[in-house]
């Protein structure tokens, strides 16, 4: 473990670092309406522009805390932040959809390597005692990173055009590297095994082939030949990354690692929450600028109740769980999370914004209390070698979440919308146009506007309550789990105290005989 003398300025460059990755998940959703007037984007295009990011950000996580684990964590972050904020640097000069697309993915490569280095870096350079204070802090940045990045943008939009949610990143890896320079010490484990090419070229062709068939569904049917057999490949994919890692003397990661439940449990958690935040910050920012007609720092201003609960909650949690258990704490974060989206699945144009604060607050309370004790039951369930693979599995957990529930709840938005929204009276290009993208019907005289903004809400509902039942599965999983991991520790438990009670009774046994003779 390699200490710092400046605890406090590396646990802000770290975090400074994380927020710029992260914001970079969400704060193009504000920007989302812009883009698809000037670039023409289709809805399926839009989703794509948000999960390139998100996809090369998650299928990447793994080698990226491997290399940093193996080579430093500091360099890593480095090479991440640089890559980074090259890539949005160009993307400001992006004219098409196309464009945006793949320079997201150069992005997102950036962030696979910065990500995991940060809490890496937390893990590598705090003792025991400083670390949980620090991890909750790091946990607070995560949840809360993204509602500062719409923020951010949101009021960048108010003055500039949609470029402009670029320079921020720009902005913020400049400042992220000098601070990482001055302060960061680096860290990383020699002994960690060589790198897995094999199991992370398998990782990442079927996280690929995942997003890739499920965006794609509603353009080509999601009973159709290409979507089924890009789902079996994707599957397959996966399932062989399982095998090729249970066969390496030096996996990537090693399947094995799920048997432990806490582990288990806190991996779900973290999946299903962002499963559910990142798909729905895809539909409710575009719900609240093309639905209700706000402009993009409204809309933004109008998600800090989440925020307004999600900070404390986080902060809270590690006392909570000192006193309830992690179990109670995660299935009720959980719970809370499911209400607040089926809450906000109800909205509609004439919704009230009670009924939008009501819903963010529940969401938000949700999410601040599954965060911590969830990142903590996977960092501590792996080696001090294995930190950077640990902070990687909590990342890839979140990330990959992130993307296919961006990919799930956006192509359920797209296929709702495209099928009930009215095109009567248009000519057959033209109603393709519109049932591809809101962005085109807003541009039509009345009443296209009206019926694509019904067809939108409408699919809004349905994207959202299936997030919401997600995330209440999820938290019957996670009881189910952490309740059978206290079974198993009360049977070990009694096991050792009669194990113990039958050596005293063994011991008096024998002095007795001895005293006898």
């Amino acid at each position: 473990m390699t200490r710092s003398s400046r605890p406090g300025a590396v646990t802000a460059v770290v975090c400074l670092a994380l927020a710029a990755v992260v914001a970079a998940m969400a704060s193009l959703n504000v920007a989302l309406p812009d883009i698809a007037r000037d670039t023409r984007a289709t809805q399926t295009e839009l989703v794509w522009v948000i999960d390139a990011y998100s996809l090369a950000f998650a299928a990447l996580l793994l080698p990226g805390g491997a290399l940093g684990d193996r080579f430093g964590r500091r360099f890593a972050l480095l090479a991440g932040l640089l890559i980074f904020g090259g890539g949005s640097a160009i993307a400001m000069t992006a004219g098409s959809a196309g464009q945006l697309i793949a320079l997201r993915a150069v992005m997102g490569v950036g962030a696979a390597l910065v990500m995991p280095a940060t809490l890496s870096t937390i893990t590598g350079t705090f003792p025991p005692a400083e670390r949980t204070r620090a991890v909750s802090i790091w946990a607070a940045v995560a949840a809360a990173g993204a509602i500062v990045g719409l923020l951010a943008s949101g009021a960048l939009l108010a003055v500039f055009s949609w470029e402009s949610v670029f320079g921020l990143n720009v902005l913020l890896s400049v400042l992220a590297i000098a601070g990482t320079l001055r302060f960061v010490p680096e860290s990383a484990a020699p002994e960690a095994p060589h790198l897995d090419p094999g199991g992370t070229l398998l990782a990442v062709l079927g996280l690929v082939a995942l997003v890739f068939s499920v965006i794609e569904a509603p353009n080509n049917g999601w009973l159709a030949a290409r979507t089924v057999v890009g789902l079996i490949l994707a599957f397959a994919l996966l399932a062989g990354f399982v095998l090729w890692e249970l066969r390496q003397a030096a996996p990537l990661l090693d399947p094995r690692v799920f048997r432990q439940r806490r582990l288990t449990a806190g991996s779900t958690t973290i999946f299903i929450q962002f499963f559910a935040f990142y798909g729905f910050t895809f539909v409710f920012l575009q719900y609240q600028q093309l639905v209700r007609g706000h402009t993009p720092l409204l809309a933004a201003v109008e998600v800090l109740p989440l925020a307004a609960t999600l900070i404390p909650a986080s902060r809270l949690a590690p006392m909570l769980i000192a006193r309830f258990g992690m179990r109670p704490i995660c299935v009720s974060g959980l719970a809370l999370v499911a209400a607040g989206l089926a809450l906000l699945s109800r909205l509609d144009a004439t919704s009230p914004y009670l009924a939008v604060a009501a819903g963010l607050l529940v969401l938000g309370a949700g999410m601040g209390l599954a965060t911590t004790p969830a990142t903590s039951a996977i960092t501590e369930g792996l080696p001090a070698a294995k930190q950077g693979v640990g902070s990687a599995l909590n990342d890839l957990s979140r990330e990959v979440g992130g993307a296919i529930g961006i990919a799930v709840i956006g192509s359920i938005l797209a296929a709702v919308y495209s099928a009930n929204v009215d095109t009567t009276g248009l000519s057959a290009e033209t109603a393709d146009k519109v049932k591809s993208s809101f962005a085109v019907a807003e541009q039509l005289p009345p009443p296209i506007p009206d019926h694509a903004q019904t067809a939108f809400s409408d699919g809004m509902h349905i994207s959202l309550l299936a997030a919401a039942g997600a995330a209440l599965a999820a938290s019957a999983i996670v009881a189910l789990l952490l309740a059978r991991e206290r079974e198993t520790k009360q049977a070990r438990h009694t096991g050792a105290s009669a194990g113990s009670r039958a050596t005293k009774s063994l011991a008096l046994s024998e002095n007795r005989e001895n005293k006898e003779k």
